[in-house]
């Protein structure tokens, strides 16, 4: 059974994940549920496949810090936020989340964005193609650190078992990185279905030169 932890400050938002999530077929267990990320950091949420979480804000906007700690840990998340807005969708994305989901968006997507974050595959929702779709910026994609970092490393590896080996981080996570990778190139228009096209994209961005090969 999926397992899932989930960091909201609004009781009634909780209550109303874990039904969604027991209804579920198949079910998804909601193992633990806060007001504060330490819900994700403590027994038993520490040990769930994927944390469902809230963008906290500050006075500058969403607090994205807690989220880049949970990614730079290997954990998946599904960000489910009040705001609809391009850049949150786009940053999370960018930091690593798994995907982004608006509160509008309701329970079919959520249930979906959670089965598919805990196999470790892409899941876009409505209001995240219209976020790609309305995105102005460079035809670079902004790769997150780990993302540049696996991407690298795997250029340097036989097999992803190595890659995940070398960073001590699960193949799972390997896989993970290299699709979103994929995806955000396909957001843009630069497709790279396999290793070969991959590589050739990070020699057009300069995230690596033909000496490192």
């Amino acid at each position: 059974m999926i397992t899932a932890v989930v960091v909201d400050d609004h009781p009634v938002v909780v209550a109303g994940v874990r039904t969604w999530c027991a209804l579920a077929d198949p079910p998804i267990e909601v193992v633990a549920a806060g007001p504060t990320v330490a819900a994700a950091w403590l027994e038993p949420g520490d040990r769930a496949d994927v944390v469902v979480l809230d963008l906290q804000l500050d006075v500058t906007g969403p607090a994205y810090g807690d989220l880049k700690r949970l990614v730079d840990a290997g954990r998946q998340v599904v960000v489910y936020s009040m705001r609809d807005d391009r850049d949150s969708a786009l940053t999370a994305l960018d930091i690593g989340a798994s995907t982004y989901l608006t509160k509008a968006e309701g329970e079919e997507h959520l249930v979906a964005a959670i089965t598919a974050a805990a196999a470790g595959t892409p899941y876009t929702p409505p209001a995240l193609a219209g976020a790609f779709g309305t995105d102005e910026r460079s035809q670079r994609p902004r790769l997150s650190p780990r993302e540049q970092q696996v991407l690298i490393e795997w250029f340097h590896c036989e097999s992803k078992e190595m890659v995940a080996h070398r960073l001590r981080v699960t193949v799972r996570r390997v896989n993970s990185c290299l699709e979103r990778v994929r995806v955000k190139y396909a957001n843009v228009g630069r497709e790279a279905p396999t290793k070969a096209a991959l590589v050739a994209r990070a020699l057009q961005d300069g995230l690596i030169t033909t000496d490192e090969l």
